[in-house]
């Protein structure tokens, strides 16, 4: 086989099929290169409020777009549907989050409200009998309302408790979790939650970093890239089975035909 692979005419094959791969190799990284030079940094203007109802749709999946949007929502907060988060991060300490039930005016459309954070449990839970025996919440209401504003995120998915551990217990803000959980709870909610900016007493500020620009890629052209180098190697593979082709066809050649003669042995003595 190596033999065959160095006759003059397979030698000046190889030499034309790495050509071609190189070409096709130049190919690929010109749509490499093009899928980053055309990447486009997607800036955000995040921190600056806009209207709950702007950002995003009752029923409706979180968009890119809305995703770490700062927003204002107002309506009303409804006491007693105070549920514990457990074991999230604020500073790299592990604590517990309250999150309410609030309910948008117009459209009476619920959202949760991550309202703060504190290390331990007992603020927590008295946090939360607080809330659910204050009937107006005292704070943030004017003559429409509790106006909220916060970080608005994308609801997060639910969380099988870990073994031993409380099976009751949440760890994330799961809307199809709190919305079974809620008291007169419709359909009309929120795919994602506000993370409080004016945390209620006992409680801390939930860290919420603004989100970091992006930077959209050419997919097209990245699977353009691909693609020519998998034609570059199988300029190489093609040369390879040509090769091959021609050493078995040359030893099937050498192989005697069955209907060519056998030469007879010597006779034996007695015969």
């Amino acid at each position: 086989m190596i033999r065959m692979m160095l006759r003059p005419r397979w030698v000046l094959a190889l030499l034309g099929a790495l050509a071609v791969a190189a070409a096709f190799a130049l190919l690929g990284q010109w749509q490499f290169e093009r899928a980053i030079d055309s990447g486009e940094v997607v800036q955000r203007t995040t921190e600056e409020p806009l209207p709950l109802q702007q950002t995003a749709q009752p029923g409706g999946p979180t968009s890119e777009k809305s995703t770490g949007q700062k927003v204002t929502a107002t309506g009303r907060f409804v006491p007693g549907d105070e549920q514990l988060i457990t074991g999230r991060l604020n500073g790299g300490v592990r604590g517990y989050w309250v999150v309410s039930h609030f309910v948008t005016a117009p459209g009476s459309s619920g959202v949760p409200v991550a309202r703060g954070w504190t290390a331990d449990r007992g603020d927590a839970e008295a946090a939360m009998r607080s809330l659910a025996g204050d009937e107006t919440e005292g704070l943030r209401v004017g003559a429409a309302g509790t106006t909220v504003s916060g970080r608005f995120l994308p609801a997060e998915a639910p969380a099988v408790p870990e073994e031993g551990a409380d099976p009751h217990a949440m760890s994330t803000v799961s809307v199809a979790a709190l919305i079974n959980l809620w008291e007169n709870a419709d359909d009309s909610v929120y795919a994602g939650y506000i993370v409080d900016d004016q945390p209620p007493a006992g409680l801390e500020a939930i860290d919420s970093p603004v989100p970091e620009n992006e930077v959209a890629v050419n997919w097209l052209n990245v699977f353009y890239a691909a693609e020519w180098a998998v034609f570059a190697g199988f300029a190489v593979f093609l040369w390879y089975r040509l090769v091959r082709d021609a050493y078995e066809r040359q030893e099937e050649e050498a192989l005697p035909s069955p209907t060519d003669p056998v030469e007879a042995g010597p006779a034996s003595p007695g015969t």
